[in-house]
């Protein structure tokens, strides 16, 4: 595991969900009213929007809630108009960082991406400087001790996943972008609901950090989702499990 998918794990290890509920709430309504605003608000006709409401419902976001953003993002009010821009830069050890991000004000957000960064051992690059480094792919992760491995693989492989990886508590699902809903389908009708689900970024290659580097990475990575304009980051860093063991 390594990147996102490892700063996932150490989330769900720190419990942090509930801590920070109205900051994911926030991140998630600016997503549900960009994507209702840029692709219509039906779920049915707009793969982007049934993501975000996958999230929120993942997220356990109210019914009402995701309603609400829905159409006031379709509606199109200029107030409700956010900005896509994507930062990219290094981290301590020099591991790379994608930084996607809303905004309704690109010089607020890109010092204030700039400042974490630098506080915690890394810089802001030029575009085009790790983007090479990231590919699009889908990925399901299914927690708990009961899982049945072996059932859960075959369907996944069936219905046409790249990859299975089985974890401590944990088992993700990687597929390509294309075959994503269908995969989490198959899943679904199998009695296999996601803990989470997303098109994400994966790494081509890690990066290692033991030591002050790697408690300056999950610093690093804290403070980017403790800004309300960045709604994903990805990166190749990993952190050994007995490393993370040391520094909880």
């Amino acid at each position: 595991m390594s990147g996102h998918s490892k700063w996932s794990t150490i989330k769900r290890k720190k419990g942090a969900l509930d801590a920070k509920r109205g900051k994911i709430f926030t991140k998630i309504i600016r997503e549900l009213q960009t994507a209702a605003r840029l692709g219509g608000g039906d779920i049915d006709t707009n793969p982007r929007l049934r993501l975000v409401v996958d999230k929120a419902k993942q997220a356990n976001m109210p019914k009402d809630n995701i309603a609400r953003a829905i159409e006031k993002g379709a509606g199109g009010g200029e107030g409700d108009s956010f900005e896509e821009v994507v930062y990219e830069g290094y981290g301590p050890g020099g591991a790379a960082i994608l930084i996607e991000a809303l905004t309704d004000n690109r010089n607020r957000t890109v010092a204030d991406v700039r400042h974490v960064l630098t506080k915690n051992g890394g810089n802001l690059g030029a575009s085009g400087c790790v983007s090479y480094l990231f590919e699009k792919r889908g990925l399901l992760s299914f927690t708990g001790d009961d899982l049945d491995a072996d059932a859960l693989m075959e369907v996944a492989l069936e219905a046409g996943a790249d990859d299975v990886i089985e974890g401590e508590g944990h088992i993700d699902v990687v597929t390509s972008p294309a075959v994503f809903e269908d995969v989490k389908a198959a899943l679904g009708a199998a009695g296999f609901e996601p803990a989470n689900a997303e098109v994400t970024m994966a790494p081509s290659n890690t990066v290692a950090l033991t030591g002050d580097a790697a408690e300056s990475m999950l610093k690093l990575a804290e403070s980017l989702e403790d800004l309300d304009d960045v709604q994903n980051f990805y990166s190749n860093f990993d952190i050994d499990e007995a490393e993370l063991a040391r520094l909880a």
